[in-house]
């Protein structure tokens, strides 16, 4: 005889708890990805522009944003992967501003085990008394900030200065100087200081704005934020970052793109004698792959190449 038909089964709903634990699980993998990503890419800057050698002392310039706090936990990572072959730490300039919480760092780099200085000066109330209200205080700010710094580094025996500019600054600040500079000068991942005496390095130059956001997220960093400059909207660099924020919006991978050309200069093809020899080019018979080629379109297919090789173009 037959089987007697049966219903259809339903298919089971997940519990609450099964889609939580689907969610979680989904959660550590994308923070092990982005983990992976962040160490990646500091790890090549340092290595495509020797920013940390075995032996080097590292002073870990940390404000109390994402950015320095990220690169405080992404070199710890590469210290302990590289057998603390590297020495670091954690330096915090208290600039005495009016409501600044000034437990949260010191509880926080003691809690991760990190050696750290805090650095007590009142340079609120200089810039406060030397600047106009309603004025940018960046300037005098920065430069104040970083002769402090300098001398913490010198006490310390620090041998490097690491900055928590990441990709998207070193883009801001590129445009900063061609718009209302006049220069083509960007933030480099690693230059000496103003007396020539500190190296400064970016560890986060190939790191996107983003991606630190979201791993501040991940850890719960107990950000600070700055009273002294980030209330002051109208700045310029925030400006150029919004500009450079719809650009991407409406161009997918023009940021991408942009981060790129940094590193991919071409002197011949700017205006700058003092970079190129100009006044004494000649023809010297050797292919060039630039050429008189101003902008790089897509390769264009052989076949096509081809055809056009055929052509006689008139000269404009």
């Amino acid at each position: 005889m037959s089987e007697p038909a049966t219903l259809l089964e339903t298919p089971a709903v997940p519990s609450a708890e099964d889609s939580a634990a689907a969610a979680e699980k989904a959660a550590a993998h994308a923070a092990l990805k982005l983990e992976k990503r962040l160490v990646r890419q500091v790890a090549q800057a340092i290595g495509d522009f020797g920013l940390i050698e075995d032996g080097d002392k590292v002073m870990v310039c940390v404000s109390g944003g994402k950015d320095s706090y990220a690169m405080l936990d992404v070199l710890r990572m590469l210290q302990q992967r590289n057998g603390h072959k590297f020495e670091l730490i954690a330096v915090n300039l208290d600039q005495k501003q009016p409501g600044f919480p000034a437990h949260v760092l010191p509880e926080y780099l003691t809690q991760v085990g990190v050696p750290f200085h805090i650095e007590t000066q009142d340079t609120y109330s200089v810039v406060k008394e030397h600047i106009p209200e309603g004025k940018t205080m960046c300037s005098l700010c920065s430069r104040l900030r970083r002769g402090i710094l300098y001398r913490v580094a010198d006490e310390l025996g620090c041998t490097k200065i690491a900055l928590g500019h990441h990709r998207d600054d070193m883009l801001q600040t590129f445009f900063l100087n061609m718009f209302f500079g006049g220069k083509l000068k960007g933030m480099p991942p690693k230059v000496q200081s103003d007396r020539g005496d500190h190296l400064i390095i970016r560890p986060l130059a190939y790191v996107a704005e983003d991606d630190l956001s979201r791993w501040a997220d991940i850890r719960a960093f107990p950000i600070i934020p700055c009273t002294l400059c980030g209330s002051q909207e109208n700045l310029q660099r925030k400006q150029i970052g919004q500009m450079l924020r719809d650009w991407q919006q409406l161009y997918p991978g023009r940021i991408e793109n942009m981060a790129v050309a940094l590193r991919n200069l071409v002197p011949s093809h700017f205006m700058d004698p003092r970079q190129f020899d100009f006044k004494g080019m000649v023809p010297n018979g050797v292919q060039d792959a630039d050429g008189d080629k101003a902008f790089d379109p897509p390769e264009f297919p052989a076949q096509a190449v081809g055809t056009l090789a055929g052509l006689s173009v008139m000269p404009r």
